[in-house]
């Protein structure tokens, strides 16, 4: 029997709803079924279109997996959203326990329902992009030879408070 190939993948992670509690459940959980490699800065941010809402705390993950992206994103980030209490209802800026997006996987491009890489909000959110040079600082988007660090000189900057010792916490699961 052959091992699956393993794949670079990027992770948006992110919470509002008890962050920190959550983003440590959630990376335990997900050590269990896929090799996390880097742990991003996790950085404070206001919620998108809910002024009202508690601050997000944001970053990106790197993992290796044989997992195709789609049973990635459906059979593993979901059912780990559910058990650590994410409802997803209709008001998709709703708070949340926790967050979990593939962002990246290797150098797929798709444009299908329900999945698509690399992630449009690449290109539109500073939370997600700036983490993700961060881990990947050579990093050319997939599909549109683009490197990150344009997408990043493009985006609004401010916005960002790194969480040092929240995300030492974190890196410290890895061993690191």
């Amino acid at each position: 029997m052959t091992a699956a190939r393993q794949v670079i993948a990027y992770l948006g992670v992110g919470s509002n709803i008890d962050p920190e509690t959550n983003l440590i459940a959630a990376l335990d959980r997900l050590r269990r079924v896929v090799r996390v490699t880097g742990v991003s800065t996790v950085y404070r941010t206001a919620p998108l279109g809910r002024p009202e809402q508690a601050s997000y705390l944001n970053g990106v993950w790197r993992i290796e997996t044989g997992l195709g992206a789609r049973p990635l994103k459906y059979d593993v980030l979901r059912p780990l959203e559910s058990a650590l209490g994410r409802v997803r209802t209709a008001d998709r800026d709703a708070a949340r326990t926790i967050d979990l997006d593939v962002l990246l996987y290797g150098d797929l491009v798709v444009d299908e329902p329900g999945l698509k890489l690399p992630d449009p909000a690449l290109g539109e959110r500073v939370f997600l992009a700036v983490p993700l040079l961060e881990l990947a600082p050579d990093l050319v988007l997939p599909g549109t030879n683009e490197p990150l660090r344009a997408v990043v000189r493009r985006l609004p900057s401010g916005g960002l408070v790194p969480v040092h010792k929240f995300t030492g916490r974190l890196r410290a699961l890895l061993g690191g």
